[in-house]
Protein backbone atom coordinates (compact mmCIF):
# COMPACT_ATOMS: atom_id res chain seq x y z
CA UNK A 1 0.00 0.00 0.00
CA UNK A 2 3.19 1.86 0.52
CA UNK A 3 3.94 1.77 -2.89
CA UNK A 4 0.91 2.39 -4.69
CA UNK A 5 0.85 5.73 -2.65
CA UNK A 6 4.29 6.39 -3.62
CA UNK A 7 3.04 5.68 -7.29
CA UNK A 8 0.18 8.02 -6.82
CA UNK A 9 2.52 11.35 -5.16
CA UNK A 10 4.79 10.11 -8.47
CA UNK A 11 2.12 10.62 -10.82
CA UNK A 12 0.11 13.20 -9.15
CA UNK A 13 2.69 16.52 -10.53
CA UNK A 14 1.91 14.39 -14.35
CA UNK A 15 -1.66 14.54 -13.99
CA UNK A 16 -1.66 18.10 -13.29
CA UNK A 17 0.40 18.69 -15.62
CA UNK A 18 -1.49 17.22 -18.77
CA UNK A 19 -4.66 18.45 -17.13
CA UNK A 20 -3.06 22.10 -17.17
CA UNK A 21 -2.12 21.36 -21.07
CA UNK A 22 -5.45 20.29 -21.68
CA UNK A 23 -7.53 23.37 -20.12
CA UNK A 24 -4.68 25.46 -22.16
CA UNK A 25 -5.99 23.42 -25.16
CA UNK A 26 -9.47 24.21 -24.84
CA UNK A 27 -8.59 28.08 -24.26
CA UNK A 28 -6.44 28.19 -27.27
CA UNK A 29 -9.51 26.93 -29.63
CA UNK A 30 -12.49 28.67 -27.66
CA UNK A 31 -9.78 32.20 -28.50
CA UNK A 32 -9.36 31.00 -32.14
CA UNK A 33 -12.90 30.87 -32.67
CA UNK A 34 -13.96 33.91 -31.14
CA UNK A 35 -10.87 35.48 -32.85
CA UNK A 36 -12.51 34.03 -36.73
CA UNK A 37 -15.42 35.40 -35.95
CA UNK A 38 -14.74 38.90 -34.76
CA UNK A 39 -11.98 38.97 -37.83
CA UNK A 40 -10.61 42.64 -38.32
CA UNK A 41 -10.19 41.28 -42.21
CA UNK A 42 -13.78 40.41 -42.19
CA UNK A 43 -14.74 43.65 -40.45
CA UNK A 44 -13.15 45.36 -43.28
CA UNK A 45 -14.25 43.70 -45.62
CA UNK A 46 -17.93 44.20 -44.62
CA UNK A 47 -16.95 47.53 -44.35
CA UNK A 48 -15.85 47.78 -47.80
CA UNK A 49 -18.42 46.33 -48.92
CA UNK A 50 -21.17 48.63 -47.29
CA UNK A 51 -18.89 51.68 -48.43
CA UNK A 52 -19.13 50.32 -51.77
CA UNK A 53 -22.68 50.03 -51.78
CA UNK A 54 -23.56 53.18 -50.16
CA UNK A 55 -21.45 54.61 -52.86
CA UNK A 56 -22.99 53.21 -55.59
CA UNK A 57 -26.27 53.80 -53.95
CA UNK A 58 -25.02 57.57 -53.78
CA UNK A 59 -23.94 57.58 -57.08
CA UNK A 60 -27.23 56.29 -58.22
CA UNK A 61 -28.38 59.06 -56.28
CA UNK A 62 -26.14 61.36 -57.92
CA UNK A 63 -26.88 60.35 -61.27
CA UNK A 64 -30.67 59.60 -60.74
CA UNK A 65 -30.49 63.38 -59.69
CA UNK A 66 -28.36 64.58 -62.18
CA UNK A 67 -30.63 63.05 -64.90
CA UNK A 68 -33.43 65.01 -63.37
CA UNK A 69 -31.33 67.87 -63.12
CA UNK A 70 -30.55 67.85 -66.94
CA UNK A 71 -34.15 67.29 -67.34
CA UNK A 72 -35.24 69.95 -65.88
CA UNK A 73 -32.76 72.29 -67.14
CA UNK A 74 -34.12 70.89 -70.51
CA UNK A 75 -37.31 71.47 -69.75
CA UNK A 76 -36.62 74.79 -68.18
CA UNK A 77 -34.35 75.89 -71.29
CA UNK A 78 -36.93 74.19 -73.52
CA UNK A 79 -39.75 76.32 -71.53
CA UNK A 80 -37.56 79.48 -71.84
CA UNK A 81 -36.95 78.59 -75.69
CA UNK A 82 -40.68 78.48 -76.01
CA UNK A 83 -41.43 81.30 -73.75
CA UNK A 84 -38.49 83.09 -75.85
CA UNK A 85 -40.12 81.91 -79.47
CA UNK A 86 -43.56 83.00 -78.17
CA UNK A 87 -42.41 86.45 -77.18
CA UNK A 88 -40.60 86.74 -80.16
CA UNK A 89 -43.40 85.40 -82.32
CA UNK A 90 -46.00 88.26 -80.32
CA UNK A 91 -43.24 90.48 -80.89
CA UNK A 92 -43.41 89.78 -84.68
CA UNK A 93 -46.85 89.64 -84.71
CA UNK A 94 -46.80 93.12 -82.74
CA UNK A 95 -44.15 94.45 -85.28
CA UNK A 96 -46.16 92.52 -88.38
CA UNK A 97 -49.37 93.84 -87.48
CA UNK A 98 -48.57 97.81 -87.62
CA UNK A 99 -46.32 97.01 -91.33
CA UNK A 100 -49.67 95.20 -92.55
CA UNK A 101 -52.06 97.85 -91.34
CA UNK A 102 -49.76 100.62 -92.74
CA UNK A 103 -49.44 98.82 -95.86
CA UNK A 104 -53.37 98.52 -96.11
CA UNK A 105 -53.62 102.60 -95.05
CA UNK A 106 -50.68 102.83 -97.71
CA UNK A 107 -52.93 100.93 -100.59
CA UNK A 108 -56.23 102.20 -100.39
CA UNK A 109 -54.65 105.58 -100.38
CA UNK A 110 -53.40 104.44 -103.86
CA UNK A 111 -56.36 102.91 -105.13
CA UNK A 112 -56.71 105.81 -107.39
CA UNK A 113 -60.16 106.30 -108.76
CA UNK A 114 -60.57 107.08 -112.90
CA UNK A 115 -64.07 108.73 -113.99
CA UNK A 116 -64.74 108.45 -117.62
CA UNK A 117 -67.39 110.79 -118.96
CA UNK A 118 -68.19 109.28 -123.38
CA UNK A 119 -69.48 111.86 -125.47
CA UNK A 120 -72.78 110.44 -125.22
CA UNK A 121 -73.09 111.29 -121.27
CA UNK A 122 -72.43 107.70 -119.87
CA UNK A 123 -70.06 107.44 -117.42
CA UNK A 124 -68.20 104.82 -115.61
CA UNK A 125 -65.50 104.68 -112.91
CA UNK A 126 -62.55 102.61 -112.78
CA UNK A 127 -60.19 101.62 -109.68
CA UNK A 128 -56.61 101.09 -109.87
CA UNK A 129 -54.63 98.81 -107.95
CA UNK A 130 -51.29 99.28 -107.72
CA UNK A 131 -50.19 96.92 -105.76
CA UNK A 132 -50.53 94.26 -108.61
CA UNK A 133 -48.85 96.63 -111.66
CA UNK A 134 -47.07 99.27 -110.41
CA UNK A 135 -45.72 100.46 -113.25
CA UNK A 136 -48.44 100.15 -115.23
CA UNK A 137 -50.99 101.97 -113.00
CA UNK A 138 -48.58 104.69 -112.43
CA UNK A 139 -47.97 105.14 -116.35
CA UNK A 140 -52.00 105.10 -116.62
CA UNK A 141 -52.17 107.82 -114.07
CA UNK A 142 -49.80 109.92 -116.38
CA UNK A 143 -51.77 109.70 -119.29
CA UNK A 144 -55.05 110.85 -117.46
CA UNK A 145 -53.64 113.50 -116.27
CA UNK A 146 -51.88 114.43 -119.43
CA UNK A 147 -55.55 114.37 -120.55
CA UNK A 148 -54.14 111.97 -123.14
CA UNK A 149 -57.40 109.67 -123.28
CA UNK A 150 -59.77 112.40 -123.86
CA UNK A 151 -60.30 112.30 -127.34
CA UNK A 152 -59.72 108.72 -128.23
CA UNK A 153 -62.10 105.98 -128.31
CA UNK A 154 -62.84 102.60 -127.96
CA UNK A 155 -62.59 100.88 -131.49
CA UNK A 156 -62.69 97.09 -130.59
CA UNK A 157 -66.08 95.66 -129.03
CA UNK A 158 -66.38 92.13 -128.47
CA UNK A 159 -69.62 90.79 -126.96
CA UNK A 160 -69.09 88.57 -124.17
CA UNK A 161 -65.07 89.08 -123.98
CA UNK A 162 -63.88 92.77 -123.85
CA UNK A 163 -64.15 96.71 -124.71
CA UNK A 164 -60.46 97.75 -126.00
CA UNK A 165 -59.88 101.59 -126.13
CA UNK A 166 -57.35 104.22 -125.38
CA UNK A 167 -55.34 104.49 -128.99
CA UNK A 168 -54.06 107.26 -130.12
CA UNK A 169 -50.29 108.80 -130.37
CA UNK A 170 -47.59 106.94 -129.98
CA UNK A 171 -46.94 106.75 -126.34
CA UNK A 172 -43.32 105.23 -124.82
CA UNK A 173 -44.58 101.54 -124.22
CA UNK A 174 -43.67 99.96 -120.23
CA UNK A 175 -42.91 96.62 -119.08
CA UNK A 176 -45.28 93.78 -118.88
CA UNK A 177 -46.31 93.33 -115.67
CA UNK A 178 -47.29 89.57 -115.63
CA UNK A 179 -46.47 85.97 -114.61
CA UNK A 180 -45.10 85.18 -118.35
CA UNK A 181 -42.79 88.36 -118.29
CA UNK A 182 -41.13 87.22 -115.13
CA UNK A 183 -43.48 89.35 -112.79
CA UNK A 184 -44.99 87.43 -110.90
CA UNK A 185 -46.39 89.92 -108.26
CA UNK A 186 -49.28 90.34 -110.11
CA UNK A 187 -52.68 88.04 -109.68
CA UNK A 188 -55.59 89.77 -110.42
CA UNK A 189 -57.42 87.71 -112.53
CA UNK A 190 -59.33 88.71 -115.52
CA UNK A 191 -62.68 88.52 -114.35
CA UNK A 192 -66.02 90.70 -115.41
CA UNK A 193 -64.97 94.18 -115.18
CA UNK A 194 -61.00 93.88 -114.77
CA UNK A 195 -59.12 96.38 -116.61
CA UNK A 196 -56.21 95.14 -118.29
CA UNK A 197 -53.34 96.88 -120.57
CA UNK A 198 -53.72 95.77 -124.63
CA UNK A 199 -50.30 94.36 -126.19
CA UNK A 200 -49.29 92.98 -129.19
CA UNK A 201 -47.27 89.68 -128.77
CA UNK A 202 -44.07 91.52 -127.72
CA UNK A 203 -44.56 91.37 -123.95
CA UNK A 204 -43.46 94.82 -122.84
CA UNK A 205 -45.17 96.56 -126.07
CA UNK A 206 -48.34 98.03 -123.85
CA UNK A 207 -48.59 101.72 -123.99
CA UNK A 208 -52.02 103.18 -123.60
CA UNK A 209 -54.97 101.09 -125.28
CA UNK A 210 -56.46 99.02 -122.57
CA UNK A 211 -59.47 96.39 -122.41
CA UNK A 212 -62.16 96.04 -119.98
CA UNK A 213 -63.70 92.47 -119.53
CA UNK A 214 -67.15 91.78 -120.13
CA UNK A 215 -66.55 88.14 -119.05
CA UNK A 216 -64.54 86.13 -117.28
CA UNK A 217 -61.78 85.84 -118.90
CA UNK A 218 -59.20 83.90 -116.41
CA UNK A 219 -57.49 82.25 -119.77
CA UNK A 220 -55.40 85.72 -120.03
CA UNK A 221 -54.01 85.60 -116.53
CA UNK A 222 -50.33 85.75 -116.44
CA UNK A 223 -50.31 87.15 -120.19
CA UNK A 224 -51.32 90.60 -119.88
CA UNK A 225 -51.09 93.35 -117.05
CA UNK A 226 -54.48 93.52 -115.09
CA UNK A 227 -54.21 96.51 -113.33
CA UNK A 228 -57.88 97.91 -112.24
CA UNK A 229 -61.70 97.22 -112.44
CA UNK A 230 -64.54 98.91 -113.13
CA UNK A 231 -66.57 99.90 -109.75
CA UNK A 232 -69.13 101.87 -111.16
CA UNK A 233 -71.52 102.41 -114.53
CA UNK A 234 -70.72 98.79 -115.84
CA UNK A 235 -73.78 99.19 -117.65
CA UNK A 236 -72.14 102.03 -119.56
CA UNK A 237 -69.67 99.90 -121.01
CA UNK A 238 -72.33 96.83 -121.61
CA UNK A 239 -73.78 99.56 -123.46
CA UNK A 240 -70.95 99.44 -126.17
CA UNK A 241 -72.26 96.27 -127.43
CA UNK A 242 -75.68 97.73 -128.91
CA UNK A 243 -73.67 99.91 -131.51
CA UNK A 244 -73.54 98.03 -135.05
CA UNK A 245 -70.55 96.79 -135.01
CA UNK A 246 -68.51 95.61 -138.67
CA UNK A 247 -65.48 93.04 -138.88
CA UNK A 248 -62.22 94.21 -138.31
CA UNK A 249 -60.62 91.83 -140.52
CA UNK A 250 -58.83 89.34 -137.52
CA UNK A 251 -61.62 88.69 -134.79
CA UNK A 252 -63.91 85.57 -134.96
CA UNK A 253 -67.45 87.93 -134.68
CA UNK A 254 -67.52 91.43 -135.86
CA UNK A 255 -66.01 93.97 -133.35
CA UNK A 256 -65.54 97.44 -135.17
CA UNK A 257 -67.91 99.99 -134.14
CA UNK A 258 -69.73 101.48 -136.86
CA UNK A 259 -69.89 104.81 -135.36
CA UNK A 260 -67.12 106.18 -132.95
CA UNK A 261 -67.35 105.43 -129.16
CA UNK A 262 -65.86 108.42 -127.91
CA UNK A 263 -64.35 109.22 -124.66
CA UNK A 264 -64.69 112.71 -123.64
CA UNK A 265 -62.79 113.25 -120.77
CA UNK A 266 -60.93 110.77 -118.36
CA UNK A 267 -60.39 112.20 -114.32
CA UNK A 268 -58.74 111.46 -111.36
CA UNK A 269 -61.60 111.42 -108.89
Amino acid sequence: MKESGDCMKQFKPLALLLCLLLMLGVFSACGKTATEDTTPADSSTSAAEAQTQTAEAAKDAKSESGAAAETKAAKDTKGESAAAADGATENKATETQPSEQGKKETTDMEHTKVKFTMENGGTFTMELYPEYAPKTAENFIRLVKSGYYSGTTFHRIYPGFMAQGGEGADTPSIKGEFASNGFSQNTLSHTRGVVSMARTTVKDSASSQFFICYDDATFLDGDYAAFAKVIDGMDTVDAFCEIERVSNGFDRVPTSPVEDIVIQSAEIV
